[in-house]
């Protein structure tokens, strides 16, 4: 029997009128490992979510079947490991080790074997720390690998990945591709999620592309489906390998100073940095996981204070004791999780709340604009909680502009997006580092440093 069977599998979030995912009809046999492929929205995620028993029925309708050996997927939930774009969701312990055992335990695994089999996983992936590593201290990335630890030591029958290297520097990234090429087993099944897909193509033997809102559009190898359809899937936003990116060189020389830190620290989380961000540059921070990219991300945005060191925002001086309306009028921030900056619960009311905080009186044009440069317009009266990761991005990328602020703080602003909406939002970046806007972008995208990055700043080792 197939382990993995859909028929006519659809999915509609409560209070969406669009189904997130609908007519999917796909047979999967054990052992095969399949790259999952569609634009932005097309319900990658949330064919995963159906698969791992994450879909309850109370959050949203669904039609056809899904079956895991002939079993529903929350009657099968022990065969399946599933990684989700975002680490921190599944992260539940307060040390490392104890996360990867915590699933190791749940299943009654001996006491005997479960410390070698944490031990198995987080060498597989290269986590680099002892077994006591607060989780709390951990980038994004190092969550990343850590979460794929804890998916890997209990050896699941079927292995969902939805974006595992997303977050990754390209060591990690590469270290977590060898970790998945390891994993093969000719009993564990695997599906993966990646937008940027050339890497990914060594792991898979299959590839099935999603039409968004109506099933599958494409399923074969991965020559043979790039071979019929690759020209039109990358107009449509997929990655598709070969295909060049336009590039986008700022019309004029950088202006003045919009922040500057000088020797600035964070304790255990920054090494002293300086830095200076102009009006009218786009500042790429790039470096290794744990480097500090994201926490000097959150300095140089005022919300974090630095331990030792300067930080000036002239006039003004250091941001992080600014008051709130001044801070959003003045730098807007786009934090690694989008997630985390959402406080509504429709798209148009999140990004009205800068605005209208600000006393302005053309929130509505505002808002209608926004959702239409960052493509979200059908979105507008959604909840951002239910949002594709892609989707996700760019509204936190919107809530960011609301209000008008002239230095832009991004923490991977490219992550989730498909081929499509990566090139609009480099060029929506192009124009407002051309309009005067300063702009610093942590990332490991190295397509997007080529693209924008009129200068480039590394940082090493965490602090």
């Amino acid at each position: 029997m197939p382990e993995v069977v859909l028929r006519g599998f659809g999915w509609r979030h409560a209070g969406r009128r669009a189904w997130a995912v609908r007519g999917v009809d796909l047979r999967i046999s054990h052992g095969e490992r399949v790259l999952l492929l569609g634009p932005s929205g097309a319900g990658k995620s949330t064919l995963l979510a159906a698969l791992a028993g994450l879909l309850p029925e109370d959050s949203g309708e669904s039609e056809g079947t899904v079956e895991i050996d002939g079993l529903e997927p929350v009657k099968a939930r022990e065969r399946v490991g599933i990684v989700f774009q975002d680490p921190q969701t599944q992260l539940v312990m307060a040390r490392s080790g104890d996360d990867v055992a915590f699933g190791l335990e749940n299943r009654g695994v001996p006491a005997e074997e479960i410390w070698p089999r944490v031990s198995a996983a987080l060498d597989r992936v290269g986590f680099p720390y002892p077994l006591d590593r607060r989780t709390s201290a951990l980038s994004g990335g190092e969550q990343q690998r850590l979460a794929l630890a804890g998916v890997l030591a209990p050896r699941p029958g079927l292995l969902l990945l939805d974006e595992p290297t997303a977050n990754l520097d390209p060591a990690g990234g590469a270290l977590i591709r060898s970790a998945i090429a390891r994993s093969h087993d000719p009993d564990t099944t695997l599906i993966l999620v990646e937008h940027r897909i050339a890497e990914a193509l060594t792991l898979v033997d299959r590839v099935v592309v999603l039409e968004p809102g109506g099933g599958v559009r494409a399923d074969g190898t991965p020559s043979a489906v790039f071979a019929l359809l690759g020209d039109q899937l990358a107009e449509e936003g997929v990655w598709v390998p070969g295909r060049p990116l336009p590039t986008h060189r700022a019309v004029a020389p950088p202006a003045d100073s919009l922040v500057r830190a000088e020797h600035v620290t964070v304790r255990h989380r920054l090494a002293a940095t300086s830095i200076c961000v102009r009006a009218g540059e786009a500042l790429a921070v790039t470096g290794p996981n744990g480097a500090g990219k994201s926490t000097l991300a959150l300095v140089l945005g005022g919300l974090l204070a630095p331990t030792s060191g300067s930080v000036d925002a002239a006039p003004g001086g250091a941001p992080h004791r600014w008051r709130a309306a001044a801070l959003t009028q003045r730098i807007g921030s786009v934090f690694q999780s989008p997630e985390h900056q959402f406080v509504t619960s429709r798209v148009a009311d999140e990004l009205a709340l800068g605005p209208r905080q600000l006393g302005r009186t053309d929130v509505s044009a505002i808002v209608d604009e926004l959702l239409d440069r960052l493509r979200l317009t059908k979105l507008a009266g959604a909840n951002p909680y239910t949002l594709s990761g892609g989707e996700a991005r760019r509204l936190s990328v919107a809530t960011a502009l609301a209000t008008a602020p002239r230095l832009l703080v991004l923490d991977e602003p490219t992550f989730g997006q498909d081929r499509r909406t990566w090139i609009e939002l480099v060029e929506l970046l192009a124009r407002l580092r051309d309009d005067g806007c300063g702009i610093v972008a942590v990332t490991h995208d190295d397509d997007f440093v080529t693209a924008l990055a009129d200068r480039t700043v590394v940082l090493g080792g965490a602090g």
